[in-house]
C-alpha cells in the first residue's frame, strides 16, 4: 500500500504545480475517481474549480470536455443527436456524438441549465450509458461527471432537484485559499515564464484497477454500521433534519471511506475516514427543518450534531 500512496503523493505533487491551496478539494475529487462516482463542486468563481478538474484529467491521460451550462442549453447539446449524411447519392442518418462521450465531464454552472437539460445527464451519471431515439450507447470507462455550482448567483438558477444532487456521491465546498497559497498563485500567473509543462502519471487501466482495489479496501464490521447508523440518524432526527439521505449515502459513505484509506496508503478503513467522508457525503443529501434554518444552522452543522450522537 505504501507503493500506491507514494503514487498519489506525486500525483499531488505535479498538481500542485498548477492548483495551489486547493489539497483538500483534489483529494475529494480523487476520492471521487477512485469510487467510480460523481461529483459536485460549489464555489465562487475564479477558485480554479475548473483548472482543478481539467488538470487531473491531463495528469491522468483522460479526455476531457466541458459544457458549459445556460438556460437554451438543449439536451442534445449533451447527448449528440442524428445527422442526415449525403453518400454516394444516398441519404443516411449517422450519430454525431456529443461532449458526454469522454471520460471526464465538467458540467460548469449545472444549475443554470433548464431541468430538462440537467435530466440528459441522469443516464449517463447512474448506468454510464446515453439513449437517443431507440439506441442506446456505453459510455467510455471510466466516466465521471464533475458539475459545479455557483452559491451566491441565484437568479436564472434551476435548483437541483434532490433525485439528481442523490447521483453525486460528495457535494466538495470550494473555499478561498489562504494569504501565502495567494502569493504564490499572483506570482506564478503574472510572471512572464510559462506555467509548468505536466507529464501524464496514471492512465486508463491504472484508474480502473485502483476502482477495482478500493472496492476490496477491508472495513470492520463496527466501522459498516455505524455508517450506516449515521445516515439512519438523518432520518429520524426531526429537531434538525426535514427529510434525511437515502440508502445510497450508506454505500457512498462506505465507499468513500474506502477510498479515503487507499489514497493514504492504508490496508484498513479506520474511524477517522467514515467521520471525516460524511460531512461531503451528506451535506446535499439532507434538507434541514424550519427550525434548524431559524437557527442559521447549515447542513454540516446538522452532521456533526448527529455525529456526536452516534456511538
Amino acid at each position: 500500500m505504501r507503493n500506491y500512496k507514494n503514487a498519489f503523493d506525486s500525483l499531488f505533487k505535479e498538481i500542485n504545480k498548477v492548483v495551489i491551496g486547493q489539497d483538500e478539494i483534489l483529494r475529494q475529487i480523487m476520492i471521487c475517481i477512485l469510487s467510480d462516482a460523481n461529483a459536485l463542486l460549489e464555489g465562487f468563481p475564479g477558485l480554479a474549480k475548473t483548472l482543478a478538474v481539467k488538470t487531473l484529467a491531463e495528469l491522468m491521460d483522460l479526455k476531457f470536455n466541458r459544457i458549459q451550462s445556460t438556460p437554451d442549453l438543449m439536451p442534445s447539446d449533451i447527448t449528440g443527436t442524428y445527422i442526415i449524411e449525403e453518400k454516394g447519392g444516398k441519404r443516411d442518418f449517422k450519430f454525431q456524438q456529443g461532449p458526454v462521450f469522454t471520460n471526464i465531464l465538467l458540467a460548469d454552472e449545472i444549475n443554470r441549465a433548464t431541468p430538462k437539460t440537467q435530466s440528459a445527464l441522469l443516464e449517463a451519471m447512474q448506468e454510464k450509458q446515453v439513449s437517443v431515439g431507440n439506441s442506446t450507447f456505453q459510455l467510455d470507462m471510466p466516466f465521471f461527471v464533475l458539475a459545479t455550482q455557483n452559491p451566491i448567483e441565484q437568479e436564472g438558477t434551476y435548483p437541483l432537484p434532490e433525485a439528481q444532487q442523490d447521483r453525486f456521491l460528495l457535494k466538495i465546498m470550494v473555499d478561498y485559499p489562504n494569504y501565502e497559497d495567494e502569493l504564490k498563485i499572483v506570482n506564478i500567473y503574472t510572471e512572464s515564464k510559462k506555467v509548468a509543462k505536466l507529464k501524464p502519471m496514471l492512465n486508463k487501466t491504472h484508474i480502473l484497477s485502483l476502482q477495482n482495489l478500493s472496492k476490496q479496501m477491508p472495513i470492520a464490521n463496527d466501522l459498516r454500521k455505524k455508517a450506516v447508523s449515521i445516515v439512519q440518524a438523518t432520518r429520524k432526527n426531526k429537531e434538525l433534519i426535514l427529510f434525511g439521505a437515502s440508502p445510497r449515502a450508506s454505500i457512498g459513505l462506505v465507499l468513500a471511506a474506502k477510498a479515503s484509506a487507499l489514497l493514504d496508503g492504508r490496508t484498513h478503513v479506520n474511524t477517522k475516514d467514515i467521520e471525516t467522508m460524511a460531512y461531503p457525503v451528506l451535506r446535499h443529501r439532507i434538507i434541514l427543518n424550519f427550525e434548524a434554518e431559524r437557527k442559521g444552522m447549515t447542513p454540516d452543522d446538522a452532521i456533526k450534531e448527529i455525529m456526536k450522537k452516534v456511538r
